[in-house]
């Protein structure tokens, strides 16, 4: 049995290319995923695998248009192997999971989104909304301000 299970997280936003082969044109979404191992390397860092997946039609459609980078997903699927020629002449291996089921592992609340970071940021220098919705001005600025 050849079946796959990983949670981890998005190294980037998919690459997602579409076949032009007839009528129908398919998607094909790649990513990588960081997947942390157990156990801590010799320094006790967290140790990760890159691995490296591929999402054809609805799966990849689905990718692109909910997956970015940083996301915690969870996929199965099964391990495909294959080589070809680069164009150096050199023979190259590659290993990949073919997404058969992916789907989110946390919520967009836990997700720590760009927008909630880029808040906390203004918010610990002190330039964050006020509970009115307006930018709190911090203490001690020596330019006049443009209104009164």
């Amino acid at each position: 049995m050849n079946k796959v299970l990983l949670m981890g997280r998005l190294t980037k936003d998919p690459d997602v290319r579409y076949t032009q082969s007839g009528e129908t044109n398919m998607a094909i979404a790649r990513y990588s995923l960081a997947v942390d191992r157990r156990r801590k390397d010799a320094e006790g860092n967290s140790t990760a695998d890159f691995i490296s997946c591929i999402a054809f039609g609805k799966a990849g459609e689905f990718a692109e248009k909910y997956f970015k980078k940083g996301m915690k997903i969870a996929i199965t699927g099964r391990i495909q192997t294959g080589s070809y020629t680069n164009k150096d002449g050199q023979k190259v291996y590659t290993t990949d999971v073919v997404i058969e089921d992916q789907e989110f592992a946390e919520s967009k609340s836990n997700s720590g989104n760009r927008e909630e970071r880029d808040n906390a940021a203004l918010e610990a220098a002190g330039l964050g909304e006020g509970a009115d919705g307006f930018m709190n001005i911090p203490d001690g600025i020596d330019e006049e301000l443009p209104f009164s």
